[in-house]
């Protein structure tokens, strides 16, 4: 017994652990294995949600992308925008603006399935389309949606679509204020009640989600603010709640 004693009281005793300690052992950590940002997490949650939007003004263009067209052509003959499956049995949110005049609309879903879709309702005063896909890829998934009551400006926010037919695309920013009113460039239709936004957003992404940086929807973005004729992004872009765009569904409010 005394000679376990005195070996035991030949070890070196182990130093309590303090706050530098762990804390050097967390920068460690993250430095093997960075996290994700929280913009990346929300984009990861609400992709398989996104769909393409394409909208043919010709009966006779079956929506080949393989088809080259030169781009006045493209413009005039295809209307391209964004849309978020808000039902697993297809339904899909977008802009009226999008589909406006099309004689087919197809979609394009995250996993590459395409299929036609029908209009089944509009809602006019808040620019909103709803789809019905036709054919279905296998586990689709519906976005989440969250009410807007406790948005505040500052709040972290990403937009998810096809700028530009190029996508899908996220780009992140803030909640930039709410209420906001926008007026058509031709002056004769107004929006209320928007979500304004500094996300990056363009021609394309029209009809697809606002989302939280726990991935839920809480707006459709609906417009971007440019006074000059590039229709470009200079930092404001609208979406309209998703309250309102539920309601264009039939769905109940939050």
């Amino acid at each position: 017994m005394a000679a376990m004693l005195l070996v035991l009281g030949l070890q070196p005793r182990q130093r309590p652990l303090t706050q530098d300690d762990i804390d050097a052992a967390v920068r460690h950590a993250l430095e093997k294995e960075p996290l994700p940002s929280p913009y990346a997490k929300a984009a990861e949650a609400i992709a398989p949600s996104v769909v393409r939007v394409i909208g043919l003004m010709d009966e006779k263009d079956d929506g080949d992308e393989n088809v080259q067209l030169n781009a006045e052509k493209k413009a005039l003959d295809r209307s391209l925008g964004t849309g978020v499956v808000i039902l697993d049995n297809g339904t899909i949110l977008t802009n009226l603006h999008v589909v406006h005049g099309a004689r087919r609309i197809k979609v394009r879903f995250h996993n590459g399935h395409e299929s036609e879709a029908q209009l089944i309702n509009v809602q006019p005063e808040n620019d909103l389309a709803v789809l019905k896909a036709t054919s279905l890829p296998d586990d689709l998934e519906a976005a989440t949606m969250r009410s807007t009551s406790d948005l505040r400006p500052g709040d972290q926010v990403v937009a998810v679509g096809h700028p530009f037919g190029i996508g899908p695309s996220t780009s992140a920013g803030v909640v930039s204020g709410l209420k906001r009113e926008f007026r058509d460039p031709e002056g004769k239709k107004m929006l209320t009640n928007l979500i304004q936004f500094d996300a990056a957003a363009n021609p394309g992404n029209s009809g697809g989600p606002l989302v939280t940086m726990d991935g839920h929807v809480v707006g459709i973005v609906t417009a971007i603010l440019n006074p000059t004729e590039a229709r470009t992004f200079i930092g404001i872009g609208f979406a309209v709640p998703i309250e309102n765009a539920a309601s264009a569904v039939g769905m109940p409010p939050f």
